[in-house]
């Protein structure tokens, strides 16, 4: 009899083992099953955190483009008011000091906001820049005159400056034909 129970005693724990093992393989496999869904979440938020960035910096981005755009068309409304005053001011015959101190303090508000002014006088004609409105008798490609000034917002051009440019000298025989 002591046989048979020492066979008992054996035969449990020979069971209590093999459920010791399976509950252990359940445990790792609801461990390894965790740590994959671990993974999944932080893989989740961290694509949810980037499209939030993604998308506060389109919001940034479509805020300054509308602030551009909406400057931009105040701008070109008052530019004609500044040519008006710096043609004033060029043929003042008094060479009235507040008036040139005027035009010169609001070229200067305009710098301040990003409007720069397009140099173009002697310069090589650039169609990105300039709008060659009259071709005049100078150094060919070279712009002679300026006829109305252009200006540039933050390196983009805001108003188109409207210049002559020179020709090379036509010769009596092709004036003839």
């Amino acid at each position: 009899m002591q046989n048979d129970n020492s066979k008992i005693k054996n035969d449990k724990k020979h069971e209590n083992s093999e459920e010791q093992k399976d509950t252990k393989d359940k445990s790792k496999e609801e461990i390894v099953h965790l740590k994959q869904k671990i993974e999944e979440l932080e893989n989740q938020v961290k694509r949810t955190l980037a499209d939030y960035r993604n998308l506060e910096n389109r919001v940034r981005n479509e805020r300054g483009e509308w602030m551009l755009k909406a400057n931009k068309q105040l701008l070109l409304n008052i530019l004609p008011v500044l040519d008006t005053l710096m043609l004033a001011n060029k043929h003042s015959q008094s060479k009235d000091q507040g008036l040139n101190l005027s035009v010169q303090q609001f070229l200067d508000t305009l710098k301040g906001e990003g409007v720069i002014r397009i140099e173009t006088l002697g310069k090589n004609f650039d169609p990105n820049l300039m709008e060659g409105v009259v071709t005049i008798e100078g150094e060919e490609g070279k712009v002679i005159e300026e006829l109305r000034t252009g200006y540039t917002l933050y390196d983009k051009v805001l108003r188109p400056a409207q210049v002559a440019v020179g020709s090379a000298k036509q010769n009596k025989e092709e004036k003839k034909e």
